[in-house]
């Protein structure tokens, strides 16, 4: 049975588009301290077959689901296999549609999970910390420098 709901935002796509959804630790810089947090955020089918050749990763399980059970219309839902205290992120339906089209644009990487299990064999760290909130502040320093006759005609 095809489900036919179609999304305001993503008419290409239907409820039974397979997406991949990971829980993932991450951190979220206030007052100069770091605080963990755990984020609930869809994985594109790229970073997915990236995670399967065992790089280290901040997720600690996924699950392969549809669009129709992660939205009730403009609703996102968390899955309930993942852990219910963590938090959706927050541009969490762009994200998901986006996700949503790298798995039909790549259908091989939906064997990689199969749909409505979940997977946490990961190769889980967090010595790299993801934070949430960083802010990149440029200044003069950052500027290449370039040697003299680089403008020139010679």
């Amino acid at each position: 049975m095809v489900n036919t709901i179609s999304y305001p935002d993503a008419p290409d796509l239907a409820a039974d588009d397979y997406i991949v959804i990971g829980l993932a630790t991450c951190f979220i810089k206030e007052e100069g301290e770091v605080h963990q947090v755990d984020v609930i955020e869809p994985i594109p089918s790229a970073s997915l077959e990236s995670l399967f050749k065992g790089l280290p990763t901040s997720y600690k399980s996924a699950v392969a689901t549809t669009l129709g059970k992660v939205f009730d219309g403009e609703t996102a839902h968390k899955p309930p296999e993942l852990d219910n205290s963590a938090q959706i992120v927050s541009d969490f339906g762009e994200r998901a549609f986006a996700a949503a089209r790298t798995y039909k644009r790549k259908e091989e990487a939906q064997s990689l999970i199969a749909l409505g299990k979940t997977y946490s064999e990961f190769e889980y760290s967090i010595e790299k910390k993801r934070v949430l909130n960083a802010q990149r502040v440029v200044n003069k320093d950052d500027n290449v420098k370039q040697h003299s006759h680089t403008h020139k005609v010679l």
